[in-house]
């Protein structure tokens, strides 16, 4: 584990310090192209007697300096193209927007984004903990159903309406195939919301709830963009590796309880699902489930960039001002590529820390491991 940290610890400080040169080569850059800019056109703009808005004032200065300078016509366009640029920014330019805002990492822009990273992390950290949760309810009740050999709701309506019914013909017989038929839809329908982007679920909804709230957020991450349902499936893929290991059948030879029926004395309860470690350790599942959770924490690592992703796609998408993702937008938007750097510096470092939590839990675990062999 020592060398684990070691290995963050440096690869901490080798983006931050990267980060930190793009930061400072980018102010250099930005200072001395607008230092050159500002040479450039300066003289031109305090011309007190030119009106750069009336255009018969801009085409006598460009005949004034192609007489003066006949041989360098292509940089007096560049000159005038300037000048034009240089007084549109001065009304499209956020910087005269707000007020005269400071623009650029200035101590009220860092506590500004230290507000919005703090409520990032926290909704992050949220939508973490509900999708690492839903994801194992849902492989559990998977794998019983499984167990139980359940097959789907459309395979169970096509054996209902083919095979020989003495309630055929009944109000309970079509009562029971339209149940499952609805049941079919309603499942289908839930697929496709858990692999749909967030921005179609957000756009889909977005007259009839408050998008810009941190609920909203939270559900969105938990639902959307299909990692529910990929990590579902990556656990219950341990679930049943580890059912087919030799010492579940060892185990249930020495009458370990193995019955997946609901309800049964020997079997399982709806709460097992919810909470799969409620199982007494006398149920062979207990142990199959220990064993698939502790292959399955090191995926903690990989959701996390793909949930951040996620997180910053929706605030961009759906235009959630005050976020971070949005305010990451704005800033690419309008080239501060400084604050931008900053942004991702901390996005880093959220992935960083899920990282180093993920290999420190594994090693708890593999100590328990250890101690039990």
């Amino acid at each position: 584990m020592k060398a684990k940290l070691i290995e963050h610890a440096l690869s901490v400080f080798f983006v931050i310090g990267a980060f930190v040169i793009l930061v400072i080569v980018w102010k250099h850059v930005q200072k001395s192209e607008a230092e050159a800019r500002i040479k450039l056109v300066e003289p031109y703009l305090n011309l007190g007697f030119l009106d750069y808005s009336d255009p018969l004032h801009r085409a006598l200065l460009k005949e004034t300096l192609d007489l003066y300078y006949p041989d360098r016509t292509a940089k007096n366009d560049s000159l005038l193209l300037a000048i034009e640029s240089f007084r549109q920014e001065q009304f499209t330019n956020q910087a005269y927007k707000t007020g005269g805002e400071e623009r650029g990492l200035s101590s009220e822009k860092l506590v500004k984004l230290g507000n919005m990273y703090g409520l990032f992390i926290l909704v992050y950290l949220l939508v973490m903990v509900l999708s690492y949760r839903v994801a194992q309810s849902l492989a559990v009740l998977r794998f019983i159903q499984m167990k139980q050999n359940r097959s789907s709701y459309v395979a169970e309506l096509y054996r209902y309406l083919v095979g020989s019914s003495p309630a055929k013909g009944n109000v309970s017989f079509y009562f029971k195939a339209i149940s499952l038929l609805g049941k079919a839809v309603v499942k289908g329908i839930g697929y496709a919301v858990l692999f749909s982007p967030a921005y179609v679920i957000g756009y889909s909804v977005r007259s009839t709830f408050e998008t810009d709230s941190y609920f909203f957020m939270i559900v969105l991450g938990v639902v959307s963009n299909g990692l529910l349902i990929n990590y579902a499936n990556k656990f219950f893929t341990y679930l049943v590796t580890e059912s087919r290991k030799g010492y579940v059948q060892a185990a249930i030879v020495k009458n370990l309880n193995a019955s997946y029926a609901w309800g049964a004395g020997d079997g399982m309860s709806i709460r097992s699902v919810f909470n799969p470690q409620s199982l007494y350790p006398s149920h062979v599942f207990s142990h199959i489930y220990v064993n698939a959770r502790y292959q399955y924490l090191l995926s903690l690592k990989e959701h996390a960039s793909f949930l951040i992703t996620g997180l910053i796609i929706i605030e961009m998408a759906l235009n959630i001002q005050g976020h971070l993702g949005y305010e990451l937008m704005q800033d690419l938007l309008y080239k501060e590529y400084d604050v931008a750097i900053c942004i991702i510096a901390g996005i880093f470092l959220i992935v960083k820390g899920t990282e180093i939590f993920a290999d420190a839990w594994f090693h708890v675990e593999s100590r328990k491991y250890e101690n039990r062999a």
